[in-house]
């Protein structure tokens, strides 16, 4: 398979998935307030700030809960609640008559839908720069271009987590359910409640080797130029993400034989 051939076939997946969210831009905007949860959370740390015994200011509150909105807009993932769609009514069959690994559809599709959803978040960003001023800043070009790479190993590694849930879906219908339970992990110890400066130092070292602060607090700290372990959240990271990758390709070999044996 030429390399030509792979990049016209991506580029074909990924304008068609892009006409697609383009035609729902009402949705698409409900989407990116439906993330709002930052700045509902970043009223109340700016009370607590007042009291000066938190360890951080209001102002490094407002920046950071603004580079976690931003953040999370690119780590969203829902492949679990479509592949367990695919399955439960056949369409699944559908994708497998196909040259292509249902994966990469699911892959692209998300990619296509974050391209579609800028305009709105630059909106949104101007609009909070107009009622915030003071938090107004802007990052450095190296600053800039890590936060835009770790943000992309962090969208990676969500996305390989919840696909490996999602093939769960072959033994189960409630695939989803297991993403529920993980879901309120990853809000607790992702960094989206709080920062993690504010948790016990305990606990915080405990949390930086699990997959939940590198999709969305250290993309966030790197923006704000918070001081992170930079190689230690990498390899943190690289080791999650080659966890997931065997074991999903594991499942989906499993899987796919179970799906054919039962005459699909």
């Amino acid at each position: 398979m030429s390399l030509k051939y792979i990049l016209r076939v991506t580029n074909t997946l990924f304008v068609t998935y892009y006409a697609h969210m383009v035609e729902y831009r009402a949705e698409l905007f409900i989407w990116v307030l439906s993330n709002s949860l930052p700045f509902i959370l970043m009223g109340a740390w700016l009370k607590a700030a007042e009291s000066g015994n938190i360890g951080l200011t209001s102002l490094e509150f407002i920046r950071y809960f603004l580079a976690v909105f931003l953040v999370r807009q690119f780590n969203i993932v829902w492949v679990i609640w479509d592949f367990e769609k695919e399955l439960i009514s056949g369409q699944l069959s559908h994708r497998l008559l196909q040259p292509i690994d249902p994966f990469w559809h699911h892959l692209i599709g998300h990619l296509a839908e974050r391209w579609a959803r800028m305009p709105l978040l630059v909106v949104l960003v101007i609009l909070f720069f107009i009622l915030y001023p003071q938090s107004l800043w802007i990052p450095s070009l190296a600053t800039s271009l890590l936060t835009i790479l770790i943000v992309a190993i962090g969208f990676m590694l969500r996305f390989l987590i919840q696909y490996t849930f999602a093939l769960l879906s072959f033994w189960t219908e409630r695939a989803s359910a297991i993403e529920q339970l993980w879901f309120l992990a990853y809000i607790f110890l992702s960094g989206i409640i709080a920062p993690l400066q504010v948790f016990p130092p305990l606990m915080r070292e405990i949390v930086m080797w699990t997959p939940f602060p590198y999709m969305v607090y250290f993309p966030a700290a790197i923006l704000v130029d918070k001081e992170v372990s930079l190689w230690q959240g990498l390899g943190v990271m690289m080791a999650w993400m080659g966890l997931f990758y065997v074991v999903s390709r594991w499942l989906w070999r499993k899987g796919i034989r179970q799906y054919s044996g039962m005459g699909a």
